[in-house]
C-alpha cells in the first residue's frame, strides 16, 4: 500500500477563489490523499469520479460521528456540548437502518411531483423578489435574491410559519463553520449556537400546538409518537433550516459567476423563455456548491484505492473533483451547456444522495431563468478578483455578488407581485 505523503492543505483564498488546478494535480497522482482542514483536521480526500462513486456506496464507510477516533473527535467535534449532541444526528450523520427510517419521514415532501405542483408559487416568489429592484441599476444578487428565494421557497416546502420565517437569522447558517476554542469568534459562534437552538425550541412548542399539516408538524409528531429522539427532531430541523438553503444560495451564486465569466453562454440562456435542465445540470457539474461530502469513517484499518486508512480517520470525498475528471468528462474543464450524459454527482450518490434534488433543480431553473430574463445586460459591477469566497470548509459560493444591469427586457417590474402577505411576500 502506498505511504501517506504530508498533508495537503485545503485552505486559504486562493484555494477558495479556484480549487481546481489542485484538484487536477491530485487526481493526476491518484485517487487519494492525506488532505488538512483550517481547524488542523486530517482527513483522506477521494478525488477521481469512479473513484468517488465507488467510495459513496462503500458500505465499510459509516457516518455516524461515533465510528471518529479520538485523533478525530480532538479536532473535529468542536461544537461545544450540549449543542454537539442535540444538533449533530441528523440524517447526514446516520447509518441505516437509523438512516432509512429517519429519511423515510421527509421523503414527501421534496417528491418530484410536489415540487413540480408547487412551481407557479416558487416563480411567483422569484418574481415578488425581483418586483422590489429597479429597472437599471446596481444590486448584490446575493442579499437581493440568492440568499432570500431558497428561504422563501422552504418556508413554503416544510411549512414554516411566516411568524418564524421572519424571525429566522441567516447569520445563523454560519453554526456550520465551527471555530476551535481559543479562536476570538468562538463567542459570537456559541451566541449564534444558542439563539439557533431556542429557535428551533419555540419552533417545535409551536407546531406542537398547532393544528394542520406540512413537514415541521409532521416531524414534531413522529417525535411525540416515538418515531424520533427530540436531539433527532431538533437536528432535522437544524439541518433542514440550514442544509436546505444555504446549499442552494452558494449554488446560484456558483452559477451566476459561472456565466458571468462566460458571456457568450449567459446570453443564449438569457435569449431562451427558460433555463434548459441540461444547463442547469452542468452548471452543476461545472463548479458545485456541494463541493466536499461530510465525514465518513472505516470501522476497521482498510484498503481504499491502495491507500491504507486507518480506522476512525476520516473519509471525504471531492464531488468538484470528481465531476471535472477528464477520464468521465470529455473536455471536463470546459462549460457545455449542451452536455449529454452528464452523470454529476453534485447531489451526491448512493443513500446519502440529497434528498431536496429536484427542488434545488427547480429553484435553479427558476432562479436563473428569472434572473437573467428580467435584469437584462447583467454583468459584474467590481472585478472578479474583489469577490469574496465563503471560507465554509465543505462549500463553495460567494458572499457578495455586486454585479449592474440594464437595457432592453422585461425589466424588475415587468411582474408585479402577484402574491399577498406570507412566506413568498417580498413586495
Amino acid at each position: 500500500m502506498a505511504t501517506a505523503p504530508e498533508p495537503v492543505a485545503l485552505h486559504g483564498p486562493e484555494y477558495k477563489r479556484d480549487p481546481y488546478p489542485l484538484y487536477a494535480a491530485l487526481r493526476a497522482r491518484g485517487p487519494v490523499h492525506r488532505v488538512r482542514f483550517p481547524s488542523g483536521v486530517c482527513a483522506w480526500l477521494v478525488t477521481g469520479y469512479e473513484a468517488a462513486r465507488r467510495a459513496l456506496t462503500d458500505p465499510r464507510l459509516g457516518k455516524h460521528h461515533s465510528r471518529g477516533n479520538a485523533a478525530w473527535r480532538a479536532r473535529a467535534s468542536i461544537m461545544p456540548e450540549p449543542q454537539h449532541s442535540q444538533l449533530q444526528v441528523h440524517l447526514l450523520h446516520q447509518d441505516p437502518p437509523r438512516h432509512t427510517a429517519m429519511r423515510a419521514l421527509i421523503t414527501d415532501a421534496f417528491a418530484p411531483q410536489r415540487v413540480e405542483e408547487l412551481r407557479p408559487h416558487f416563480q411567483a416568489t422569484a418574481d415578488a423578489l425581483l418586483d422590489a429592484l429597479p429597472n437599471t441599476g446596481r444590486t448584490d444578487l446575493v442579499g437581493a435574491f440568492a440568499a432570500r428565494f431558497p428561504f422563501l421557497v422552504l418556508a413554503d416546502v416544510i411549512g414554516l410559519p411566516p411568524e418564524f420565517a421572519d424571525r429566522f437569522d441567516r447569520d445563523w447558517g454560519k453554526v456550520v463553520q465551527p471555530v476551535g476554542p481559543r479562536d476570538p469568534g468562538r463567542p459570537a459562534y456559541e451566541a449564534r449556537l444558542r439563539a439557533l437552538q431556542q429557535y428551533i425550541a419555540d419552533l417545535v412548542t409551536d407546531r406542537r400546538r398547532a393544528d394542520g399539516e406540512g413537514l415541521l408538524h409532521h416531524l414534531v409528531a413522529a417525535c411525540d409518537t416515538g418515531q424520533l429522539t427530540r436531539a433527532e427532531l431538533d437536528s432535522m430541523i437544524f439541518q433542514l433550516l440550514v442544509a436546505g438553503q444555504e446549499p442552494v444560495t452558494n449554488q446560484i451564486t456558483t452559477a451566476l459567476v459561472t456565466l458571468l465569466r462566460h458571456p457568450e453562454q449567459l446570453a443564449e440562456l438569457a435569449g431562451q423563455s427558460r433555463v434548459p435542465p441540461r444547463a442547469v445540470e452542468e452548471l452543476l457539474r461545472y463548479d458545485s456548491a456541494f463541493e466536499l461530502t461530510t465525514w465518513r469513517f472505516f470501522a476497521q484499518d482498510a484498503d481504499l484505492h491502495g491507500t491504507r486508512v486507518p480506522a476512525g480517520d476520516s473519509v471525504i470525498v471531492s464531488l468538484c473533483a470528481a465531476d471535472r475528471d477528464p477520464r468521465r468528462f470529455p473536455d471536463a474543464g470546459t462549460l457545455d451547456l449542451d452536455r449529454s450524459p452528464n452523470p454529476h454527482l453534485a447531489f451526491g450518490h448512493g443513500i446519502h444522495f440529497c434528498p431536496g434534488a429536484a427542488l434545488a433543480r427547480a429553484e435553479l431553473q427558476i432562479a436563473l431563468g428569472t434572473l437573467l430574463r428580467r435584469l437584462p445586460g447583467l454583468r459584474m459591477a467590481v472585478p472578479e478578483d474583489q469577490l469574496t469566497w465563503i471560507p465554509a470548509v465543505l462549500a463553495r459560493g460567494v458572499d457578495r455578488l455586486p454585479v449592474t444591469y440594464g437595457g432592453t427586457g422585461d425589466g424588475p417590474q415587468a411582474a408585479r407581485c402577484p402574491i399577498g402577505r406570507g412566506p413568498g411576500a417580498a413586495c
